[in-house]
C-alpha cells in the first residue's frame, strides 16, 4: 500500500458524496478496509473506493460491473455507484466506487449468515447470463493457481509444501486454470470467490445481505461457489450442522450446482479439492511470511491435502474422513 493510493481513493470517495465546490466537511478521515495484492479498499463516509489489482483487464472489469448493475440481480449483488462506476486510474490501477455496507461480524460466528449466502448464490446461479456484455470466465481456478504460485515463491522447495503440491497435481486441468470446465457445467453466472467476507448488509446496518466484489465473477461451474464451505467441512473446520444448513438452504432456493436429492459430492468433489489446495497454499505462504508454523486451522487444510494426495485422482474428499 502507498500513501498516495490511499489519499487518491479517499479523495475520489469524498467527491462522490460532495459537490466539487465543497472543500470542508465533517466526514471522517479515510479508513483502509483492505490492502492486498488483489485490491486496496478505502472508506470515506458512506462511500467505498476500490483500487483494483495492477494488470486488471479493463474490458473484463467493465463487463463485471455491468453484471453488478443488472436489474435482474438487484437484491443479490451490490451495485456500484452511478453514473460512472469506473472512475479513473490511480498508478495504473482502475478505481470503482461503491456504497458502504455493514460486513459480517467476525466476532460473532454463531450469527454468520450461511443460509442467506446460500440463497444469494442460488439466485445468482439461476439467473441466465446477460447477452451482449462479453462476460469472461469466473476466476476461481485462476485464483487457485495464483495461490499455489505464491506458496512456491514463499517456500521454494520446502518439504511442508509437498502434500499441497501433490494434491494440486491430482486436480483436473480445468480446476488448475489450465482448461475449461465441462460445457454443461461452465455456462452459469458465478461469484468466483465466495466467503463470508463477501457479504454486507445494505443499507447498513439492518438492510438485506448482498454479495460484493465482482472481480472474479463470470461464467463457470456453480459448484465452485459452494466449494470453500464444502472444503472446510471436509477438512473438519466447518461444523457439519453449519454445512448442512448452508447446503439445505441452497437446495431449497433451487440452486443448480447440486442435485436436489442425490449425493452433492459428485458435483462438489473437484471444486472442493481445488479450494482445499488454494486455502492450504495460502496458509503456507502466510505462515512463511510471518515466520511461524501453520496454526491449527491452517494445518487442518494442509493435512486435508495429504489425504487428497493419497486417493486416486478420480476420487477425492467425499466429506470428512
Amino acid at each position: 500500500m502507498t500513501t498516495a493510493v490511499v489519499h487518491a481513493l479517499g479523495a475520489l470517495a469524498h467527491r462522490a458524496v460532495h459537490a466539487p465546490t465543497v472543500s470542508g466537511c465533517a466526514c471522517p478521515a479515510p479508513s483502509v478496509l483492505a490492502d492486498r495484492a488483489d485490491g486496496t479498499v478505502v472508506r470515506r463516509g458512506p462511500v467505498v473506493a476500490k483500487a483494483h489489482a495492477p494488470g486488471t483487464v479493463i474490458t473484463d472489469l467493465l463487463a463485471r460491473l455491468s453484471l453488478a448493475n443488472d436489474p435482474r440481480l438487484s437484491g443479490i449483488l451490490l451495485a456500484p455507484l452511478r453514473p460512472r462506476p469506473l472512475t479513473s486510474l490511480v498508478q495504473g490501477r482502475p478505481i470503482t466506487l461503491w456504497p458502504q455496507g455493514e460486513p459480517v461480524d467476525p466476532g460473532d460466528p454463531d450469527a454468520a449468515p450461511w443460509e442467506e449466502a446460500a440463497v444469494l448464490l442460488a439466485g445468482l446461479h439461476r439467473t441466465p447470463p446477460p447477452p451482449g456484455i462479453g462476460l469472461p470466465p469466473m476466476r476461481g481456478p485462476a485464483k487457485a493457481a495464483l495461490a499455489v504460485a505464491r506458496m512456491r515463491a514463499a517456500r521454494p522447495g520446502h518439504p511442508s509444501t509437498a502434500p499441497v503440491l501433490a494434491a494440486w497435481r491430482r486436480l483436473p486441468a480445468w480446476a488448475r486454470g489450465e482448461g475449461t470446465a465441462p460445457a454443461h457445467r461452465s455456462r452459469y453466472l458465478c461469484h468466483g470467490d465466495l466467503h463470508l467476507g463477501q457479504l454486507v448488509r445494505h443499507p447498513s446496518p439492518h438492510g438485506p445481505w448482498l454479495l460484493i466484489d465482482v472481480d472474479d465473477a463470470g461464467l463457470g461451474d456453480p459448484a465452485w461457489d459452494l466449494a470453500r464451505p464444502a472444503a472446510w467441512y471436509a477438512a473438519g473446520v466447518l461444523p457439519p450442522e453449519v454445512w448442512l444448513r448452508f447446503l439445505d438452504a441452497y437446495r431449497s432456493a433451487g440452486g443448480p450446482a447440486v442435485d436436489a436429492e442425490d449425493d452433492p459430492w459428485s458435483a462438489l468433489d473437484g471444486p472442493a479439492r481445488a479450494l482445499t489446495v488454494q486455502t492450504a497454499a495460502l496458509a503456507c505462504a502466510k505462515s512463511a511470511a510471518e515466520g511461524r508454523s501453520p496454526d491449527e486451522v491452517e494445518q487442518a487444510m494442509i493435512d486435508a491435502c495429504a489425504r487428497i494426495a493419497s486417493l486416486p485422482p478420480e476420487l477425492g474428499a467425499h466429506g470428512p474422513s
